[in-house]
């Protein structure tokens, strides 16, 4: 039974969804604004569910004292004073620290991810340029007929892109734009087509229950 009710409620609201979204009727439009709103009210307990299973993660790390717990001792600090800041609305205006002022330009919650958070994501960015490079070497190498031509189509749109490209010829960057217009967006395409009818058989299967990893393992 602990498992009949929720399979239950996700067939019949599955359903309920799929037919609502092809059906443009005020009734269904508000059930299915009604449904956004419990979606929310779910969202955030989900968000409380999130917050302790991080606290229970790293707080094992730490107990146990695994390779690179200080890292976790970083993370619920981090998450601790973020969400004091967040929730009480430390705001620094004229010098002074007021609290419940909402979260502005002023607040000390926008001030963290101005100078925490979008330096530590560019940084990251950087880094994962360094991958990319050693990744593309790796991928490149003309060892096959489709490996040489991705091989030429990457040399072109590189060198199409900075500004050596169009010294050499002005058509090297409308070359490049063809490329990545064309058969790069063709490709592109094929690929989300994939992908949307993969997520719909995955829909379908968490729908008529075949799928029900989501329960939690088992059958």
């Amino acid at each position: 039974m602990q498992r009949q009710i929720p399979l239950m409620l996700c067939l019949v609201f599955g359903v309920f969804m799929i037919i609502q979204f092809f059906i443009p009727h005020p009734i269904s439009t508000t059930a299915y604004e009604i449904v956004l709103r419990w979606v929310r009210i779910i969202a955030i307990f989900a968000l409380v569910l999130g917050v302790g299973s991080l606290t229970m993660h790293h707080s094992n790390k730490i107990k146990r004292k695994v390779k690179g717990w200080q890292f976790s001792i970083i993370t619920l600090i981090a998450a601790v004073i973020t969400a004091l800041v967040g929730l009480l609305g430390m705001n620094v205006v004229d010098g002074r620290l007021i609290f419940f002022a909402g979260i502005g330009r002023t607040s000390l919650l926008q001030t963290f991810f101005q100078n925490f958070y979008i330096p530590v994501n560019s940084t990251m960015f950087a880094m994962l340029a360094f991958y990319m490079a050693s990744a593309a070497y790796r991928a490149f190498r003309a060892r096959t007929k489709e490996a040489t031509l991705l091989l030429i189509a990457a040399f072109f749109v590189m060198l199409g892109m900075v500004p050596i490209g169009s010294a050499i010829s002005p058509r090297l960057p409308e070359f490049a734009e063809w490329i990545l217009s064309v058969p790069n967006l063709a490709a592109k395409r094929g690929i989300m087509f994939g992908i949307a009818l993969g997520a719909i058989a995955t829909s379908l299967k968490i729908i008529l229950g075949i799928e029900r990893g989501w329960l939690g393992g088992g059958k």
